[in-house]
């Protein structure tokens, strides 16, 4: 396989032309000469010597004639998925999730979990990068042919330099130079709120609308932001960092160390430290006995509760999300967005966490900028960063974003 020109830059034009034929193969689908070079603007020549150089490098196939009545029948090409393979990691508070997409985007490898716990130490970027390694060890396909890992970690993280500020940042070299010497295959960095909204933008609950805003509740709270059909990463790739927002006069200390934070009350995080102030008070719920029986508090065990109709549960869950909806009413005064995505683990709550959302926003935001934003729970959930990171790193490599 030659990926060469997947690795250089838009300085060389014949590569750029190369990737954005690729790229419309990829958004519209498979297509003849004619109709690629209609939509790149290029003469028919030049796009049939594009071809023919993709197809000799297998990343383009030549699917035959178009079934369609009368006149000479054009061939029609698509992508090769056997061109190369994106391995998506999803590093979560106490796990981590992978998978595999083939090179036109289907997944071929998914649902693998490691039990993990996420912390700034060098013991845990060396288990982190042990799995990787054993995980990509042990796909059907042999690891040359895998272009490009994509990991997703929480907190700050600036794609474009490949460093980490909240995880692993223990001298001056970006963590994607750390993990690709340890791995041997080129590494994407990104937020995981950013990889959750690619997903959902690709795979998931969007359809034709361009500008969203993705709200992820998970232990910490983040948030995705797309304009225009472009993620938005503001100068230094930080942006959506809306779990920090100086939101409440509170004397509650947040992760960052500062106080007042949204995130101290709308948070898997809050959720804790709620639950445990009402279990002091002697409050009753089915989430006592969940919590000894694990040895510790899980969200996925909060969202049982909830789903169970646990009462403490969903008093704490609408708390949160009238919280969090006075905020996003401000965002979307401020962005006016055609959609707003409610996803991460917390999501799976559905209505009991959309409702107090929904309310919240009404109440707090103009009436004539809310009705043009539908509010959505995420179709792919807990996936939705896995399979984001798969795809954030296909789109990055092929310079789609």
């Amino acid at each position: 396989m030659a990926t060469k020109f997947l690795l250089q830059d838009s300085r060389y034009k014949t590569t750029t032309l190369k990737k954005h034929l690729i790229q419309h193969l990829i958004i519209s689908g498979n297509a003849s000469i004619a109709d690629i070079a209609k939509e790149l603007q290029l003469s028919i020549p030049t796009v049939t010597k594009f071809v023919s150089e993709l197809m000799n490098d297998n990343y383009i196939l030549d699917l035959g004639k178009q079934n369609t009545p009368g006149g000479r029948k054009p061939n029609i090409y698509g992508l090769n998925p056997n061109a190369g393979y994106f391995v998506g990691v999803d590093v979560q508070v106490k796990k981590v999730l992978l998978a595999t997409i083939d090179f036109c985007g289907n997944i071929i490898d998914e649902g693998h979990e490691e039990r993990y716990n996420l912390e700034d130490t060098p013991e845990a970027f060396d288990h982190l990068c042990e799995i990787v390694q054993d995980y990509i060890q042990h796909l059907e396909i042999d690891a040359s042919q895998v272009l490009q890992v994509g990991i997703n970690l929480g907190g700050r993280v600036n794609p474009k330099t490949g460093f980490s500020y909240s995880f692993f940042h223990f001298d001056d070299k970006p963590l994607t130079e750390k993990i690709e010497k340890r791995i041997g295959i080129p590494v994407n960095l990104e937020n995981d709120s950013r990889a959750m909204m690619y997903g959902e933008f690709l795979a998931g609950v969007v359809k034709n609308e361009k500008n969203i805003l993705f709200i992820n509740i998970n232990w910490g709270l983040g948030a995705g932001i797309i304009i225009d059909g472009k993620p938005y990463y503001g100068k230094s790739g930080f942006s959506g960092e809306i779990g920090h927002v100086c939101a409440l006069d509170n004397e509650i200390i947040c992760n960052c160390g500062k106080k007042g934070c949204l995130e101290t009350e709308a948070s898997g995080y809050a959720i804790e430290r709620m639950l445990n102030e009402r279990k002091a008070q002697g409050c009753t719920s089915i989430l006592w006995d969940m919590m000894e029986e694990h040895g510790e508090f899980l969200l996925s065990d909060f969202v049982e509760a909830v789903l169970r109709e646990d009462v403490l549960a969903i008093e704490i869950v609408e708390h949160i999300g009238f919280v969090l909806g006075r905020w996003v009413a401000g965002l979307i005064n401020l962005l006016n967005p055609e959609m707003v995505i409610l996803g991460g683990p917390l999501s799976a709550t559905q209505d009991y966490l959309r409702l107090p959302v929904q309310s919240a926003i009404r109440k707090y935001s103009l009436n004539l900028v809310n009705q043009d934003t539908e509010l959505v729970v995420s179709k792919l959930g807990i996936r939705g960063g896995l399979i984001g990171a798969c795809m954030l790193s296909r789109s990055r490599l092929l310079g789609m974003i």
